[in-house]
């Protein structure tokens, strides 16, 4: 009984725990992806900083310069009234409501793109540097997009 102890002990890891390593690698590897689009989604959505938030859209100034902006950039697919387009959605719609996507989260689809997930249009581009767009643009950007929402009453999202 010794010798047959001693056997089990020097063959090494059993088969069982040789296929359960790759197991535990892919699940700590995938702990480890959702652990990181959790921290994303928490900086897209609190992350605001000063030159991102809505006391911007309060500036006369700043709105103006957000909605020169937008019209050389953005208007082509969202619409010279934010109405939207056939290529992309309205900005006067609920869903881009603050409580729903903040600033932030213009400032992360100018910089990395969207893939689509309220509407039926393709994918928007990262279009950021392409432009020559600033955060500190985008926030101009976004302080016209928060005024034309407060004056078509576009506060929140019930949903939210």
């Amino acid at each position: 009984m010794g010798n047959s102890a001693k056997k089990r002990v020097q063959r090494g890891p059993s088969n069982q725990t040789a296929e359960r390593r790759p197991r535990r690698v892919l699940l700590w590897g995938a702990i480890a992806i959702l652990a990181v689009g959790v921290v994303s989604i928490a900086v897209a959505v609190s992350g605001e900083t000063p030159a991102t938030g809505t006391t911007a859209a309060r500036d006369p100034d700043a709105v103006a310069a957000g909605a020169e902006l937008y019209q050389a950039t953005c208007a082509s697919c969202h619409g010279m009234d934010l109405g939207g387009t056939g290529i992309g959605p309205p900005f006067l719609d609920v869903i881009y409501a603050p409580n729903h996507h903040g600033d932030e989260a213009f400032q992360q689809a100018v910089a990395y793109g969207v893939v689509p997930h309220h509407w039926n249009f393709g994918p928007m581009p990262p279009v950021g540097a392409q432009a020559g767009l600033t955060r500190e643009d985008v926030a101009l950007i976004v302080a016209f997009v928060r005024s034309e929402q407060e004056a078509a009453g576009i506060f929140s999202d019930p949903s939210h």
